[in-house]
């Protein structure tokens, strides 16, 4: 395989490259290979003259030369004898470097690794036994934009669904008081404003990525339920007003709080797109959720106004909500078959008198299930301490759950399934989770190595590490030699250069000191640099940010001045800070909404009970979250954030409606926010969760936790709109009747209602005259 692999051809006009040609030279201008080919090289060496003396020890070994090498990261699922001789080994790990000096190299080098698991897929096929992951510098890239590519079909069976049900939700059996293509527009809204998002990222250059797909399902939740919110208010309406005096009371009615929701969230996702968030894919997801949910507030007041009055007048024409026919009336009706009937079944203003003139839209059946029967049923005595003991049950398990939470930095987690990113960590897991990557150790300063308490400093500093160091090393070589390792500095220095670094096996050392000479040819150590290992157990990557934040911690404190690094570290500070950032922001954000809130509110009762019904939804959330197998990463923490503007989209009508309302009970007033608010919040969650079903079902880690918390977040709202709230608003104060206004019986007013009605047209305009 490693013949194989150098021997790969990258052709360009006049020349071939090869691995030679691009790869990382050494002092001796040869090509940088892992040291485990060697061991190997030697190995079959060693069979080959039947020489049997030849071990290899773990996790340090010796080459030919006298070397000692580190194979802990090359070697995996070793089988070791007495004094760590390897007995077998499951999986070797070969690392090939490649230079990337100039753009012609780059491209070169780009080539050469897809022709390289061009190779390692051939030979695997030719070699069936032996099991191959290839991984290059480009796959988690390609990887993670895979998720787009195969979710693509996905999305278009969550559109159709989500299409129909909207429909279906804002149809009725009345023909003429039917909605469908309000229901139809209001989807065409928010797909518009996510569109135009997407169109102005690509025209300023941003770049697209795969957190994308999240950004529909955003919209999804606050788009439609704005739309919803707004068709549940004209059914509110008188039919004997005027178009204009309907859509205008729509307007005052909904659009006041869809108005503060929409800055909420565009507060939020601005802070998310500000430059306290320094992870370039989370804040260019917050900056095109706030350009679509600014769009999409433009078409909600214009377009979807717009098509709202138009279904207006075909409603106040009696015409078919969906083919815009005049529909006949009853008796020419009675004449026309049965399937003619059914489809032009609708109720005539004259038909019906005024006590069942409120009632022309309860035939819907959401509205009608509603005011019927879930409002009795839910705020019935024998019912609600069912609802407490399962919201006692809800916050212990979200307990259970939250007191496991871990944070996630696994890189398959942000990545589809069945791709080169998923099975290279898999088996990289598996077999070399032994020992941490080697930390380079690297002392940036002059210090006195010859000075024996140093020399203890800096070997209490690597201590418990397994080591591969010139300083050690050298140390030892002096002892053998029986000469002290407290010499002075200059012999000290002398027997370094030209004995120590001029021994076959100790010369590759060369290459970890640098030596600076004065003015007065006094040569001094200024660098210097060790290698350290760290044995780890399951939890890796835990285990190596807690030793990252360790010996930088030691850096800050130790006399020797020292920083670590390892480029996975490069990883981990980045994960660190895209859940650290999205968290601190959330707070801002979170602070920033309540302050807001308050001068915003009629009531400060109404920020009270948002406050709390964020945190228990939140609170549910992740602990369902973490019980579900959702670590804490950048996506699930975007999602929390969302969370909370979803939970304040929902919950925030009916909380200000019952807080609002005076005079009547509790009960009866949590009955009314239920009717008033109820249709809207269903409708909205039941597309919101059929557009979510088929999300699941793609092959990718990435839209598995996009799922998995934007459906938590769903149906915890849900059940604190249709259950919690509803029970708990019913008992716990302030009571309604303290807050009623008293009237002075000597006070009393007497109002006279005069009826009028203009001849010329159908309206009728009731003058209320104060006597």
């Amino acid at each position: 395989l490693h013949s194989a692999v150098t021997r790969i051809q990258v052709q360009r006009p006049g020349f071939n490259y090869t691995f030679a040609h691009i790869c990382i030279l050494n002092n001796d201008k040869t090509c940088i290979v892992d040291d485990i080919v060697h061991v190997l090289e030697e190995l079959k060496a060693a069979r080959s003259s039947n020489r049997t003396n030849f071990a290899i020890t773990y996790p340090i070994t010796h080459l030919k030369d006298g070397r000692e090498v580190y194979n802990g990261h090359q070697l995996g699922g070793v089988t070791v004898h007495s004094k760590d001789r390897v007995k077998s080994a499951e999986a070797i790990q070969l690392t090939y470097y490649l230079q990337a000096i100039n753009s012609l190299n780059d491209m070169v080098a780009e080539k050469w690794e897809s022709i390289f698991c061009d190779t390692v897929e051939l030979f695997q096929k030719s070699n069936r036994k032996v099991k191959m992951y290839p991984f290059t510098s480009s796959s988690l890239k390609e990887d993670f934009q895979k998720t787009s590519r195969v979710s693509e079909r996905y999305l278009i069976t969550s559109l159709v669904l989500v299409v129909t049900l909207a429909i279906l939700c804002c149809s009725m059996q009345d023909c003429v008081r039917s909605k469908p293509w309000l229901g139809l527009l209001g989807l065409l809204t928010v797909t518009l404003a996510t569109l135009t998002a997407a169109g102005i990222i690509n025209l300023t250059g941003g770049k697209y990525n795969s957190t994308f797909l999240g950004i529909p399902f955003v919209m999804l939740g606050h788009g439609l339920y704005g739309t919803f919110e707004m068709l549940s208010s004209w059914r509110k309406t008188r039919e004997d007003q005027h178009v204009k005096e309907r859509t205008a009371a729509v307007f005052a009615d909904s659009m006041l709080s869809f108005s503060l929701t929409t800055a909420m969230y565009l507060v939020t996702f601005g802070i998310g797109a500000s430059p306290f968030t320094n992870i370039e894919a989370a804040r260019i997801f917050c900056c095109n959720s706030c350009i679509a949910i600014f769009f999409n507030y433009l078409y909600v007041l214009s377009f979807y106004g717009s098509s709202l009055v138009f279904t207006g007048y075909i409603e106040n024409n009696y015409q078919h909500s969906i083919f815009c026919r005049k529909v006949p009336k009853p008796e020419v009706l009675q004449e026309k078959p049965a399937w003619y009937r059914f489809l032009l079944t609708a109720k005539f203003s004259e038909d019906t008198d005024d006590s069942e003139e409120t009632n022309t839209y309860e035939s819907h059946l959401l509205v009608w299930f509603l005011k019927r029967y879930y409002c009795d049923w839910i705020t019935n005595t024998y019912v609600k301490p069912f609802v407490v003991l399962f919201y006692l049950v809800y916050i212990s398990f979200a307990l259970m759950g939250y007191l496991q939470v871990s944070e996630g930095s696994d890189l398959s987690n942000i990545v589809a399934t069945a791709t080169r990113t998923i099975e290279y960590t898999t088996a990289q897991q598996k077999y070399f989770s032994n020992y941490s990557p080697v930390i380079g150790f690297y002392i940036y300063e002059s210090i006195e190595y010859w000075n024996t308490s140093v020399q203890e400093d800096v070997l209490e500093y690597t201590k418990g590490f397994v080591r591969i160091s010139w300083f050690e090393s050298y140390l030892n070589y002096l002892r053998k030699l029986n000469i002290s390792t407290g010499l002075p500095k200059k012999n000290f220095t002398d027997m370094l250069r030209n004995s120590f670094l001029k021994t076959p096996q100790f010369a590759h050392f060369s290459e970890d000191i640098i030596f600076s000479k004065k003015y007065n040819n006094e040569v001094d150590v200024v660098a210097s640099r060790m290698f350290l290992v760290a044995k780890t157990m399951e939890t890796k990557r835990e285990e190596l940010y807690d030793l990252l934040e360790t010996l930088r911690k030691l850096s800050l404190t130790s006399k020797v001045k020292f920083i670590v690094f390892n480029p996975s570290f490069v990883y981990m500070d980045r994960y660190a800070s895209s859940v650290g950032a999205p968290l601190q922001n959330s707070c801002i954000s979170a602070l920033f909404l309540l302050f807001f809130s308050a001068f915003l509110v009629a009531d400060s009762l109404i920020n009270v009970w948002l406050t709390l019904t964020v945190a228990s939804v939140e609170f549910g959330v992740i602990g369902f979250m973490t019980l579900w197998k959702v670590e804490l990463d950048c996506i699930s923490v975007l999602c929390l954030i969302y969370g909370i503007n979803y939970t304040i989209d929902n919950c925030a009508p009916l909380l200000s409606t019952f807080v609002l309302g005076k005079e009547f009970t509790r009960t009866k007033w949590v009955k009314n926010a239920l009717e008033v608010h109820g249709v809207a919040i269903l409708q909205s969650y039941l597309c919101y969760i059929v557009g979510l079903i088929p999300l699941a079902a793609v092959p990718s880690n990435l839209t598995r936790t996009l799922f998995r918390c934007l459906f938590l977040i769903a149906l915890v709202t849900f059940f604190h709109c249709f259950a919690i709230l509803p029970v708990i608003l019913t008992f716990l104060p302030p009571s309604k009747k303290k807050r009623k206004e008293k009237k002075n019986p000597e006070n009393r007013e007497e109002i006279e209602c005069v009826e009028m009605v203009d001849m010329d047209s159908t309206r009728v305009v009731d003058q209320i005259t104060t006597v």
